[in-house]
């Protein structure tokens, strides 16, 4: 195996289109960026589609071309792992509307020969999954082993078993939900009017001369971030401790190290992202609703669908708590679904699903090697 094989061959593709949009436009042509481990095998069914976060991207396990660091998912991805590239072609897209190759704001509308900008049509997780699915058709891939993904990768999931049942065979729902609430819909209006209230926003035209809105997008994430974490994982890793000094500057420095940290995390964000995209795929995310185009009953979305799921949740993720994966399983049952259901115990919170779980990585590997075994 090559060593592009290995770790992730990086790509590009013009896709003709026409994706038509849930909001009734049409764009073509639609550009997608994404990256594949492994070799499909001869009958093609080996395929495993990584669907990835709000803030992530196509750089699964392979080194950010941006900030030189690992893939966001090195723990899961990779030889010996779970997901593994000798045993599965893996396939992990950046979504429409975002700033990594895929067609989003800050790509070029062919009709003005400018950044679209804020006249870039507004999207939906469905549209995601659509230009997911144009993707698999170019790449010959017919039906998935899987789809995995947490977060809004998890919001991709469930919208693949409900919009294409017949190419999931299974699917792993971690830490997400099949709606978004109104207190997240509340969290990222924060992020969006800090975004726009930036000056240098200016209505998101803002491409021509690279002045763009570093500062409002940058509270954005840390506000965002705080939802991430959670109040025993700060108080553990960060609790009252000072920043740098030994007493209280008595003015609006960094004091503590909560705030230096959140003020790493604004900053770094900005060098690898885009504001405007950062609008368009939050405003997707709270058009989430997946039961509303089946009557307003989640089960109906999943009638007759014959894709296995597992669906995990941890117990500290208070953006996505159980609660919400456990609707997801009871309209499952409902549906007369195969499905598997487990809370793990984690202090991190929602971003729990990224970091140093040992239980969801035997968790998923189970799962996945069980199907494979079908």
């Amino acid at each position: 195996m090559s060593d592009d094989q290995r770790y992730g061959l990086a790509r590009r593709v013009s896709l003709p289109g026409p994706l038509l949009l849930d909001g009734g436009a049409r764009l073509s042509p639609v550009e997608v960026g994404y990256e594949t481990y492994g070799t499909l095998n001869a009958d093609r069914s080996n395929a495993i589609l990584i669907c990835h976060a709000l803030t992530g991207d196509q750089h699964v396990a392979s080194t950010h071309p941006i900030t030189g660091k690992p893939g966001w998912w090195t723990r899961m991805v990779g030889a010996g792992k779970p997901i593994d590239p000798a045993r599965h072609f893996i396939v992990c897209a950046n979504v429409l509307g975002s700033c990594m190759g895929s067609t989003g704001p800050a790509s070029i509308d062919p009709a003005t020969g400018k950044p679209w900008g804020m006249r870039f049509p507004v999207i939906t997780i469905r549209d995601m999954v659509r230009a997911q699915a144009m993707l698999l058709d170019h790449l010959g891939v017919g039906t998935l082993a899987a789809v995995v993904g947490g977060s809004m990768g998890g919001m991709q999931v469930i919208e693949w078993a409900a919009t294409f049942p017949d190419r999931v065979r299974s699917a792993v729902i971690i830490a997400s939900a099949a709606r978004h609430s109104a207190q997240n819909i509340a969290f990222h209006e924060v992020g969006r009017q800090a975004i726009m209230a930036d000056p240098k926003w200016r209505g998101g035209e803002y491409y021509g001369d690279g002045d763009a809105p570093a500062a409002g997008l940058a509270v954005a994430r840390m506000a965002a971030h705080i939802t991430y974490l959670s109040e025993a994982g700060l108080t553990e890793k960060f609790g009252r401790r000072l920043q740098g000094r030994d007493a209280k500057s008595f003015g609006f420095d960094a004091d503590f190290q909560v705030e230096s940290y959140l003020r790493h995390q604004g900053i770094s964000f900005v060098e690898r992202f885009d504001a405007n995209s950062y609008l368009y795929i939050t405003r997707a995310m709270d058009y989430f609703d997946v039961a509303e185009p089946h009557g307003g009953r989640l089960a109906n979305a999943f009638k007759g669908v014959g894709t296995r799921f597992c669906v995990v949740s941890f117990d500290t993720d208070w953006l996505y708590p159980t609660a919400e994966s456990r609707a997801i399983v009871h309209a499952l049952n409902a549906a007369g679904a195969a499905v598997s259901f487990v809370e793990l115990s984690s202090p991190f919170g929602h971003d729990a699903f990224l970091l140093d779980v040992p239980e969801l990585n035997r968790v998923v590997d189970g799962f996945l090697k069980a199907g494979e075994l079908r």
